[in-house]
């Protein structure tokens, strides 16, 4: 049974995300200067279901209602280390099996356990996905340039040469804070995720740089990053399709770092649920909201986080470019 809870065109809870820098544009309002008016305007469907089980993996994702065409990638975040929070295949295994296709992930652009192919895919066999589906670092064999269009500080987005054998994508994101980004959700794992190591590079420098050796030399203004984010976000869904593409968030495990980091901080807050969506920006802005809305006093260092970093800007962005919508009924489903 589904169950129609709100529709929200969000922007009075997150007025209390106050930038923490003079000028930054960290309150995600909706904005009332966007280009693509039918995106601008369009009320999304997310779908939310509480427990997070298997078996609500695959309800929510028949519930999108799009069916996989052509060849399936499955981007994930494979996880920097045992410690990370990245997502368990045990509670991923029943939805993969029902989409089918590959993992898809790209090397890091700093040192660790997954800047190189081989490290990459030994990471993702000790986290279990080599034994669930097919790994397919896509930089390995190489990187390819992709247009983005009326981008702000991209013209191109640079992905992994592989990225090009893929028909349709299903973005599977672990929803939490992110140290750099502020949030990481679908709009992130789609944008840096995707993003090979030069391509990460080229996005965190907003364009100075397609390097990755020098990208911590060449990092860009907050705002700029995040911004660059959402072109790059556009590149990758023009390329695919709107409509061959499907955005699901799992929401649990929400510790303030993402899960690139090998020593996260510990969850503060409990478990929200599963999210989907054909909208990723009204997916991440659900999440969001969630957040914000949350009754759990453990909330407030994620706030703090997504506040420091300005995360919602990506929203704001995203949204001006036409990838979505921040306005959105959510739809519980029982």
């Amino acid at each position: 049974m589904k169950k129609t809870i709100l529709a929200l065109a969000f922007g009075a809870a997150l007025a209390s995300l106050t930038a923490s820098c003079s000028g930054a544009k960290a309150n995600a309002e909706t904005s009332a200067t966007n280009t693509d008016t039918t995106s601008a305007n369009e009320i999304a469907t997310v779908y939310y279901i509480k427990d997070i089980t298997p078996e609500n993996m695959v309800k929510i994702y028949e519930a999108l209602g799009r069916k996989p065409q052509g060849k399936v990638g499955i981007k994930i975040s494979t996880g920097e280390s045992k410690k990370s929070n990245q997502l368990d295949t045990a509670l991923i295994s029943d939805f993969v099996r029902a989409i089918g296709g590959n993992f898809i992930e790209c090397n890091t652009a700093y040192a660790g356990n997954r800047n190189t192919t081989e490290k990459h895919y030994q990471t993702a066999k000790e986290h279990g996905y080599v034994d669930l589906a097919g790994v397919d670092i896509m930089d390995g064999e190489g990187e390819v340039d992709i247009p983005v269009e009326g981008g702000k500080y991209l013209n191109k987005d640079i992905v992994g040469k592989n990225f090009l054998n893929y028909d349709f994508i299903a973005v599977l994101s672990h929803f939490k804070g992110h140290q750099m980004g502020g949030f990481g959700g679908a709009l992130k794992n789609i944008s840096i995720g995707i993003a090979s190591s030069n391509g990460k590079a080229y996005i965190h420098s907003a364009g100075k740089t397609q390097n990755a050796d020098s990208i911590w030399s060449c990092v860009a203004e907050q705002d700029a990053f995040l911004e660059s984010m959402a072109d790059a976000c556009k590149g990758v869904i023009d390329h695919i399709g709107k409509d061959k593409m499907i955005y699901i968030n799992v929401a649990n495990n929400l510790s303030i770092d993402c899960d690139c980091n090998g020593n996260p901080a510990a969850p503060e807050m409990k478990d929200l649920g599963i999210l989907a969506s054909l909208d990723p920006v009204a997916l991440d802005r659900a999440c969001v909201d969630m957040v914000l809305n949350s009754d759990d006093p453990g909330k407030a260092h994620l706030i703090e986080r997504m506040n420091k970093m300005h995360g919602p800007l990506i929203l704001d962005a995203a949204e001006l470019l036409g990838i979505g919508s921040q306005k959105y009924n959510l739809v519980e489903l029982k």
